[in-house]
């Protein structure tokens, strides 16, 4: 189970980084209070992109081969950090897309750091 949840988080980083990269306007424009952050910067969604993409292919590797757990701890620890960050934002009042966000980052987040850890007949990387 802990393999097809990083798979699915794997492909959904992916997709989020690829469009930052790809579609880096697009992915602005679509995200609720992304535009609330400030103007358009591609070059800073575009590296966010990249961290993405990393995380995304840290979970896949998780999901091919359970033994790439660790890598796959440390793209999970992005996105811990990532959704701590909002987690902050939505207990402090300044977070006006708290459910978007719930659902969107921090759900993903703990699913990653869960399917990340290896289960006990794992623990032999």
């Amino acid at each position: 189970m802990r393999r097809l949840i990083a798979a699915v988080t794997a492909a959904l980083s992916v997709l989020n980084g690829s469009t930052m990269l790809f579609a880096g306007p697009y992915w602005y424009a679509n995200i609720p209070g992304v535009t609330g952050t400030g103007p358009y910067n591609p070059h800073f969604v575009q590296d966010v992109g990249v961290a993405f993409l990393v995380v995304g292919l840290a979970l896949a590797a998780r999901a091919w081969r359970s033994r790439y757990w660790p890598a796959a701890v440390a793209g999970a620890g992005f996105l811990a950090a990532h959704a701590l960050l909002h987690l902050v934002m939505i207990v402090t009042g300044h977070d006006h897309h708290a459910i978007f966000d719930l659902v969107a980052v921090v759900l993903p987040s703990a699913l990653a750091l869960y399917s990340a850890f290896p289960t006990r007949g794992e623990r032999h990387a």
